[in-house]
């Protein structure tokens, strides 16, 4: 009985032990020591500014020390190796978004990671659509004269993005698709080169981040015809989306989120989340949000979770149709 008595005594011990082991890293997380979140892109852009706001705001209302850490190159897949392969600590997370996560996988021959097996997602951020623009000189004052002329003139209406086997360009692809029309796609090295010939009107048609065009839309240069999310955009809510110009259920959008990697105590998982979550409920973060042409929104890391493994297998089959690939 004395023996069996310590052998329970010890199992005790041992599983509040384990549970202690489980809730430390919570309650102790991240203490003075800076959590590093990596940014696959260069500063400046989309991914780079709402990283930046995140790591600013954790920063500041948290007393944490989160230090944004720019690992640029190849579509962003640079950034989310580093990230695959850090530590699973927490103190080293990334900001990844629907390019480099679940469209890139599918470019990109022999990356040493999977999205849904080497990572965890931690918080959604935010979601910004797709907008399809003309020069405000353009003869194209509706979505429906672009199918209107590209049906009268197959091959003829031109539309540039950002490049090859993006989101955009595939967003231009779906939309061709939808419509059932062809369009010539002409794929610029970045989104300010495609903009600057669209307001030249060397390209008939922009297809561009919102974020990237906002500012030519605002100055009167560029006109919106459609952005591609199932709903309008905040930011811009006289634009009608694609599906409400006659294209059923159509929707596509970047979103942008917080990952760490795979075997990242699922306490820290929950920290991060709830203080990500509740940074995007107050009210300067939303508006510095919008400001950008993107829409918050909060989700639990499951949803995320669930949201990142759906996008990732549905994006095989549309990354193989548009027959997009890099070397």
């Amino acid at each position: 009985m004395f023996r069996q008595l310590i052998s329970f005594t010890a199992l005790a011990l041992a599983l509040g032990a384990g549970a202690q082991a489980q809730t430390t890293p919570a309650a102790a997380y991240p203490g003075a020591k800076p959590v590093r979140l990596i940014v696959p892109f260069p500063p400046g852009g989309g991914t780079d500014i709402l990283a930046r706001l995140v790591a600013t705001k954790l920063t500041e209302v948290n007393k944490w020390t989160v230090v944004p850490d720019n690992k640029a190159g190849a579509g962003g897949t640079i950034g989310i190796t580093e990230a695959a392969k850090a530590a699973p600590t927490g103190y080293d997370i990334v900001m990844g978004q629907k390019d480099n996560l679940v469209i890139g996988p599918w470019l990109y021959k022999n990356l040493p990671w999977d999205p849904t097996k080497d990572l965890v997602a931690v918080a959604h951020v935010a979601y910004t659509p797709v907008v399809i623009a003309t020069s405000t000189n353009s003869k194209f004052k509706t979505l429906a004269d672009v199918v209107a002329a590209a049906r009268a003139t197959p091959g003829k209406v031109t539309y540039g993005s950002p490049g090859n086997g993006t989101s955009i360009h595939l967003a231009g692809d779906l939309f061709e698709k939808a419509a059932g029309v062809k369009l010539v796609h002409v794929p610029y090295k970045g989104s300010n080169p495609a903009l600057m010939d669209a307001l030249a009107g060397n390209v008939d048609l922009l297809v561009s981040s919102l974020p990237s065009a906002m500012g030519q839309i605002k100055a009167g240069k560029l006109r919106p015809l459609a952005v591609t999310s199932i709903k309008r955009s905040s930011s811009l809510p006289e634009v009608p989306t694609v599906a409400e110009s006659g294209f059923k259920d159509f929707d596509v959008s970047t979103w942008y989120g917080v990952l760490a990697p795979a075997g990242t105590p699922a306490a820290v998982v929950t920290t991060l989340n709830t203080e990500i979550n509740k940074l995007l409920a107050q009210a300067d973060v939303k508006a510095a949000i919008h400001a950008q042409g993107a829409e918050p929104e909060a989700m639990t890391a499951a949803q995320f979770g669930t949201l990142l493994k759906t996008d990732y297998a549905k994006w095989k089959g549309i990354v193989e149709a548009s027959g997009a690939k890099i070397e």
